[in-house]
Order: C-alpha cells, then sequence, then structure tokens
C-alpha cells in the first residue's frame, strides 16, 4: 500500500504487460481496474464534489477504457495519463451537457476550469464550503484550464504526466499550468472580495 491508501503502481515493464493483456484478457484489464479504479474516482470526486456523480463518472471512464484499449499506445508515464484523459473528458462531457441544461451562463463557467492554482492554495481550503468555493471557481475557467488544474492538482499526476494526458509537451503544459493557475487565484480572489 502507498502513501494515502493509493495501491503502488507496477513497475513500468509489469504495467506495460498488464496493458498489452488487456487488448485480449479481462481478467488483466480487471487488473489494470483495479490498480487505477480509487485514483480516478478520487480525481472525479475532487472535481465534482458528489459522490454519485463520480461512481458514475468512473464507471463510464473505465468502460470507455475497455471500449478504447484496442487503440492505446504506451508512452512515459505508462497508463495512468491515458485514463485520467479519459476521466477528465468525461467530467468536461458531464458538465457541458448539464450547462445546455442549464443555459449560457452554466457553459461560460464550466468553460474556464483550467486556470491555475498552487497547491498550497488548494491545501489551505479547509471546510466543505472552501472546497465548495474552489470548485465554484474552477467552473468559471475555460475548460483547458480547468483539465490543466484537475490533472495536475486533483488527479496528483507530475507535470509529464499531465502534459501527456493532455497531449502536450511538458513546457507547453507548464505554461498552460501557469496561465490556468493565475486565472483560478484570480477568480478565488474576486470571490473573497465579494464576500467581505
Amino acid at each position: 500500500m502507498a502513501v494515502r491508501g493509493r495501491p503502488s503502481s507496477p513497475d513500468p515493464a509489469a504495467e506495460r504487460q498488464l496493458a498489452e493483456e488487456s487488448r485480449h484478457d479481462a481478467d488483466a484489464f480487471a487488473d489494470l481496474y483495479r490498480l487505477y479504479v480509487d485514483r480516478v474516482f478520487t480525481f472525479i470526486h475532487r472535481r465534482c464534489g458528489s459522490r454519485e456523480l463520480a461512481e458514475d463518472l468512473t464507471a463510464v471512464t473505465f468502460e470507455k477504457a475497455l471500449a478504447g484499449i484496442d487503440g492505446f499506445t504506451w508512452r512515459r508515464g505508462g497508463i495512468a495519463p491515458w485514463l485520467f484523459r479519459i476521466a477528465a473528458n468525461q467530467l468536461t462531457d458531464h458538465y457541458r451537457r448539464s450547462a445546455r441544461r442549464g443555459g449560457d451562463r452554466g457553459q461560460r463557467a464550466i468553460d474556464r476550469l483550467h486556470d491555475r492554482v498552487a497547491v498550497d492554495d488548494i491545501d489551505r481550503l479547509d471546510a466543505e464550503r472552501d472546497a465548495d468555493r474552489l470548485r465554484a471557481a474552477l467552473d468559471t475557467l475555460n475548460p483547458r484550464y480547468q483539465r490543466a488544474l484537475s490533472l495536475r492538482h486533483l488527479a496528483e499526476l507530475d507535470q509529464a504526466d499531465a502534459a501527456a494526458a493532455m497531449g502536450l509537451a511538458k513546457p507547453a503544459f507548464a505554461v498552460l499550468l501557469h496561465r490556468a493557475t493565475a486565472a483560478l487565484q484570480r477568480e478565488l480572489e474576486n470571490d473573497w472580495e465579494e464576500d467581505r
């Protein structure tokens, strides 16, 4: 068991073999599922704040992964960036569907998720009210910013893996994350100013 109750990843060679076997062996895919389900659920739950929605989107994420495993291409970071990209896309799709039902204002809010927040800013939010405030601020950012912040901070991927999950080079991801963090900080500051 790794820190925070998360199972540790197998060595890259073992994970690669497991991913390859998953193409034709349901038991191998089940092993990948068990290895990553808690991390994917935690990522989605941190982003949406709803256990029920996180359970649903986690299930959809692994359904999509199973359906698309034949198209998976091994890259640095293993299968995690691929799974988190699917999860981030499911979140984006969910919020877009919800926003369409909720009108233009909701869509604009969802589209502004990817602004940058330092880990310390996330860690200092200590109450459910603050977590709700953070989610609301994330919702005001554009989807690319939302995805970058979510993958880096909520999924706890390192920069290289988060960049891979977004299909970006590490330097391009670093710039995107910097801009996303700055935008999120502005949103949080505006929200805190309005509460005074």
